[in-house]
């Protein structure tokens, strides 16, 4: 990521460590800088993080976009993609999604 780049959030979860499905887009920003920094979560997670400034945006399923996502080469197995944790997509996946998450927001 480098700074003006734009960063989809998913969530498959509710709640981190837990089971309650979310399976939506949940935020939407940009990158603000270039720095890097350590979060201290708890005494045991302590993520890398980026200053990213928010857009307003809502929550998107991922369900009826699974067919038209390039990145989701598996239609049948769409879930494992997500597992990688953070990845680069193509514009027209991008611009599906932000404008489902736009909708209404402008």
């Amino acid at each position: 990521m480098a700074k003006g780049d734009f960063i989809i959030y998913y969530s498959g979860k509710q709640t981190l460590g837990k089971t309650e499905k979310c399976q939506k887009f949940t935020a939407l920003g940009e990158v603000k800088d270039d720095k890097v920094y350590d979060y201290q979560v708890s005494d045991n997670f302590c993520p890398s993080r980026r200053n990213i400034e928010f857009i307003p945006s809502r929550d998107t399923s991922v369900l009826p976009l699974i067919n038209d996502l390039d990145f989701i080469e598996n239609k049948q197995n769409w879930g494992y993609q997500f597992r990688l944790g953070f990845f680069e997509i193509n514009r027209h996946d991008f611009e599906l999604i932000s404008s489902k998450m736009l909708n209404n927001n402008v």
